[in-house]
């Protein structure tokens, strides 16, 4: 009779108090809740909020907002606003280029000398890595000694020494661009040589031995087995570069503050001018969320060219 009882007690406890702690293992919502809470919260609050603000006439000196689509016509029919998106294409496509070539080399490189045993690999990733973690108004004043056309302006010295003419590199509009790209580049490449290098270590080395066995050439290899098996890793890198791009205006306003004239003044160093310069709150909210909408299409756009059988491996 005891041994009965118990069993009756265990089924009890089993079924009727343990069914809210057995619907809170089954369910999901207890554990999720929480982190949707955060992200409410700390995300999908703001967003929703620079949504509200694209569609009034707030502005940062306290005048009292009222709702209007004036805002969104005056921000997409400004005549600068066409230089602006040309200014951001150019600047976002080269950075992105720039940034994928030279980390997938740098990549490369390491991998190659760590099979080799080569000293120095470590401190060669080290001094990339350095470059990441500058933050970007320090990055820009960096470069801005470098490229300074004044006396104490390093690269045009080390011209003058090789009886090289000066260059203008923050003074002329396309020498401009091109030096916000070199600094973007030199900052952005190690996150690429990062991702690129994890993904070099993953692919199998037998792969290769058929090949070498045949007497296939280093540039064979590389088009045929690295640049298939990379193929992921490359658009997923491409995606994210291009969104931290596109939201890039720190060191861009520490090199040349947008200019010369609005040369190198991307999309998102406007919206920042036009919050903090003009006090005009709404015209930034209609440029973020024009930013958002740029990154998305974009993101859309590398997504279409990624396998679906690729994305699940």
């Amino acid at each position: 009779m005891a041994a009965i009882s118990d069993r009756a007690i265990l089924r009890h406890r089993a079924s009727a108090p343990g069914r809210i702690g057995t619907w809170a293992q089954r369910s999901p919502w207890p554990w999720l809740l929480p982190a949707l809470l955060v992200l409410g919260l700390f995300y999908l609050y703001p967003i929703l909020d620079v949504f509200r603000f694209a569609f009034t006439d707030a502005t940062l000196l306290g005048d009292r907002e009222t709702y209007t689509l004036g805002t969104i016509v005056t921000v997409l029919t400004d005549p600068n606003l066409p230089t602006i998106l040309f200014a951001t294409t150019v600047f976002t496509a080269f950075s992105v280029i720039g940034q994928i070539a030279t980390g997938f080399a740098i990549a490369l490189l390491v991998i190659r000398g760590e099979r080799r045993r080569l000293y120095g690999m470590s401190l060669l990733r080290t001094v990339v890595l350095v470059a990441w973690v500058v933050p970007g108004i320090a990055n820009g004043l960096i470069w801005q000694m470098l490229f300074s056309e004044a006396p104490f302006g390093a690269i045009n010295s080390t011209l003058r020494l090789l009886h090289i003419a000066p260059v203008a590199w923050l003074s002329d509009p396309g020498n401009a661009m091109m030096s916000a790209v070199i600094s973007n580049v030199w900052r952005g490449t190690a996150f690429s040589m990062v991702l690129l290098y994890a993904g070099l270590k993953v692919i199998d080395r037998t792969l290769y031995e058929a090949p070498d066995i045949d007497g296939a050439g280093s540039l064979q290899m590389f088009r045929f087995i690295t640049l298939p098996q990379m193929r992921v890793t490359l658009r997923v890198n491409a995606i994210l570069i291009t969104i931290q791009t596109l939201n890039t205006f720190d060191a861009i306003i520490s090199l040349t503050g947008g200019g010369p004239g609005r040369a190198t003044e991307v999309i998102s160093l406007f919206a920042f001018n036009t919050v903090f310069r003009n006090h005009d709150l709404a015209g930034g909210a209609v440029l973020s969320v024009l930013m958002l909408v740029i990154s998305l299409v974009l993101s859309l756009v590398y997504a279409w060219f990624l396998p679906q059988g690729e994305t699940s491996e």
